[in-house]
């Protein structure tokens, strides 16, 4: 173990006492613990450039002191227990920087809006039955096949694979995999040269609220909608304003009640809007291309769940349907694979991606590379359209399951939404309680529920509650819904 003591040539105090005061503070504030072993005289004094003989005096001062024991044949250790009076010889101020010397600590504004408490994430429900949402049935995930993959990647014993990219893009064959992906499946209009790689959907929009935010810029968000976008924003200073939701997805009129202010972005979740579950109309959709045109604002695309419809034809990507380059793609592989995989990926319009490209690289330089090449033969080779088709189907018969049981339990008192797609439903449960109260008597029972109230910027209702069901068998599902039916209506 090296030691990284400061030591001043040019002192009055002659370098072996000053090594003495070094190790005695170590072990007086603890970070040097009892019995652990130091260095020989050979090790420290190649390690600090000094001459070994000042190293034997400074040990030999501290050994008589009591503050060190040499054992024969085995080294130089600290005492296992040192006498009470050297406890006390060192006043406190000389182990603890003194308070009243320190600066008041001062964040920058973006730091300053990351200080208030409001959680940045749900909680984790540790309960015997949770209807968490955004949580993938991990169980079914083709843990052999990947495993193989990954295998055949490190034998090759690729130096590039181990070295820094060459691309802050990406890896290039992942780039051109996801978009013949995106263009075969969602119809967007994109190649290789568009996507950037990142690390999830959360970092994709940060690198969105730096490039293009300013403090005060006008943000338009659905309400409710997702926690994360709306926290990225407000902590890049932005003003947001709230677009309500109903069944045909965000309400774009709302956008011109809005033109006394400078809206710069949107932010939508059009295939499956988060958390009501709503899909945007295709009316909406070129509703809200037609403004974005007219005013020059960019929108934000997070196509979230867009894997995972069960009802009626698919609607083409907004982004795919855009023709003036107004809207940035947003996906992520760790609903369809698993959460910590920590790949996603941003679709930009060719006018952006040099900027956003040097923005990434700033942030982390590059995402990880192993994982990129094994995600590029999954996608290829089949992997990821076989099993999105089984977990669409399985999930898809998981979502009846609980809209059976919700009817059946609690019959006109519930109305669900978002039953066309997605890994969550959300409800509305009629009834006097509090949200507190109906999370309160549902753990009490063992099941897990997450309030819709945090979700909103304005008009937080009462009563609604997000309902993931991807990650619950069956018969958990059951269970859950009449456990939930036991602690709000007997």
């Amino acid at each position: 173990m090296e030691f990284a003591i400061a030591l001043d040539p040019k002192s009055n105090l002659p370098l072996h006492r000053q090594l003495y005061e070094a190790f005695r503070q170590l072990i007086l504030s603890g970070q040097l613990s009892p019995k652990q072993r130091l260095p020989s005289t050979r090790a420290l004094a190649s390690s600090l450039a000094i001459s070994r003989t000042t190293v034997t005096q400074c040990y030999e001062q501290l050994i008589s002191e009591g503050y060190l024991q040499a054992v024969r044949s085995s080294g130089t250790f600290v005492c296992a227990q040192l006498p009470d009076d050297l406890l006390h010889s060192v006043p406190l101020q000389e182990l603890q920087p003194s308070q009243s010397s320190s600066k008041a600590l001062s964040f920058s504004s973006y730091g300053a809006s990351l200080t208030n408490d409001t959680p940045l994430h749900s909680p984790r429900l540790e309960l015997p039955i949770s209807f968490r949402y955004g949580q993938p049935d991990l169980d079914a995930f083709p843990l052999n096949q990947w495993r193989q993959l990954l295998s055949r990647h490190c034998r090759k014993r690729d130096r590039l694979m181990l070295d820094y990219a060459t691309d802050s893009l990406g890896h290039l064959p992942l780039r051109e995999a996801i978009a013949r992906y995106l263009v075969q499946s969602r119809a967007v209009q994109c190649n290789a040269d568009q996507i950037l790689i990142v690390s999830g959907s959360q970092q994709a929009l940060d690198l969105v609220s730096r490039v293009l935010i300013d403090r005060s810029d006008g943000v338009a968000l659905e309400d409710p909608g997702y926690l994360g976008a709306q926290h990225i924003f407000l902590a890049q200073g932005a003003r947001l304003y709230p677009l309500p939701v109903d069944s045909s997805g965000v309400v774009v009129e709302a956008l011109w009640k809005e033109s006394s202010h400078r809206i710069k972005l949107v932010y939508v979740t059009p295939s499956h809007q988060f958390p009501t579950g709503v899909v945007l109309s295709l009316s909406r959709r070129l509703e809200l291309l037609a403004w974005a045109e007219q005013v020059e604002a960019l929108i934000v695309e997070d196509d979230y769940d867009s894997e995972y419809r069960y009802e009626g034809r698919p609607i083409p990507a907004l982004q795919g349907l855009d023709q003036t380059g107004s809207v940035i793609y947003i996906g992520t592989f760790s609903k369809v694979l698993f959460p910590s995989l920590r790949v996603g990926y941003l679709v930009v319009p060719p006018k952006l991606i040099e900027v956003f490209a040097r923005a990434k690289w700033l942030t982390d330089r590059q995402s990880p590379l192993l994982e990129q090449y094994v995600l590029t033969d999954f996608i290829n080779e089949g992997h990821l359209e076989r099993h999105i088709r089984r977990m669409r189907s399985l999930y898809n018969q998981r979502q009846k399951t609980l809209v059976k049981a919700l009817l059946h339990s609690f019959g006109d008192q519930v109305t669900i939404l978002g039953e066309s797609a997605g890994m969550h439903l959300m409800v509305r449960l009629s009834t006097p309680m509090s949200d507190e109260v109906v999370i309160s008597r549902a753990a009490a029972m063992g099941v897990g529920l997450v309030s819709a109230r945090r979700y909103y910027l304005e008009n937080r209702y009462s009563g609604e509650f997000i309902l993931g069901y991807a990650d619950l068998r069956e018969s958990e599902i059951e269970a859950g819904v009449k456990m939930l039916a036991t602690a709000l209506i007997n």
